[in-house]
């Protein structure tokens, strides 16, 4: 797979290795990093979804706290 973008700049796609070279040399596309696709069109194309943090909590006292309590008495 490659990453081609037009020479306006206007188009980015993944295509195969084939197509790649029938583009670079026929219709005015040259090479660029797979990050520029990823940014400009991947990225787009998901929906954003915020997350939502998990908070696991519990009751149980840690061993420092265990061990401050036995101190104590």
């Amino acid at each position: 797979m490659k990453t081609m973008m037009s020479l306006d700049g206007t188009q980015i796609v993944r295509v195969s290795d084939e197509e790649a070279s029938k583009l670079f040399h026929d219709d005015g596309f040259r090479y660029v990093a797979k990050s520029l696709w990823k940014e400009k069109v991947r990225d787009l194309e998901k929906p954003t979804e915020e997350e939502t943090p998990v908070k696991n909590k519990s009751n149980k006292m840690s061993k420092a706290q265990k061990r401050h309590l036995r101190k104590s008495k």
